[in-house]
């Protein structure tokens, strides 16, 4: 997964793209598209227009509606790419149109082989969950 993190986005309090920008995020979607490894891409509101769901020690939900005051760095969007290896990953990430002081982070998808044995149990019948909301193959 490729996040974006925009600049001062977790002030912003509404998202107001330039329109030079999406035009050329656009054609990095596209090249993603046309190199067969684009799976998903979403852009995702600003922290104004969200809330954050936390828990107390005894598991009561507390919500705080947006903006966050302690937020920095929150993603204004991502990619999910379909590429073999972090490199391949990172390689896709540096051809994407940023602005100065933006950031994309990289975060592989876990997989359930990644967990041990006890934990894949714990979560059995997931991959078949799963599999049933994704409308691309798994590697």
């Amino acid at each position: 997964m490729l996040l974006i993190i925009p600049k001062n986005y977790e002030n912003a309090p509404e998202a107001r793209p330039d329109l030079r920008a999406v035009a050329a995020m656009m054609q990095f979607n596209k090249a993603l598209a046309q190199a067969g490894v684009l799976r998903v891409v979403e852009g995702l509101a600003p922290p104004a227009k969200g809330a954050r769901v936390s828990f107390t020690s005894n598991g009561e939900p507390v919500v705080q509606p947006g903006p966050f005051p302690d937020a920095k760095g929150v993603s204004g969007g991502y990619w999910i790419i379909d590429v073999p290896t972090r490199e391949e990953a990172i390689e896709w990430a540096k051809r994407c149109p940023m602005m100065h002081g933006e950031t994309i982070e990289i975060r592989p998808i876990l997989e359930l082989s990644d967990f041990s044995d006890d934990v894949q149990r714990a979560a059995a019948g997931f991959e078949q969950l799963r599999d049933t909301l994704y409308i691309w193959p798994r590697r």
